[in-house]
């Protein structure tokens, strides 16, 4: 068991989203980004705009960074 933590950010380094912060057991985890969810400050059924984000996994042993490209 480990605790496991995977955010979302913005290309300006804002964490937008908060995907899993929770400790898990060793194995294989699949995780959803609804990027139709309302973010606060933002008008109804817009969710998140097109372009590039950032997710982070951090684990006790790892922190790892990868690209994420949004097209609506």
């Amino acid at each position: 068991e480990s605790p496991i933590k995977i955010v979302v950010f913005d290309v300006l380094g804002r964490e937008i989203k908060t995907l899993v912060n929770e400790v898990k057991k060793a194995g294989r985890y699949r995780v959803e980004f609804d990027a139709s969810a309302l973010r606060s400050g933002i008008s109804a059924n817009s969710g998140y705009a097109s372009g590039v984000y950032f997710y982070q996994l951090q684990t006790k042993e790892l922190t790892q960074t990868k690209k994420l490209v949004l097209m609506k």
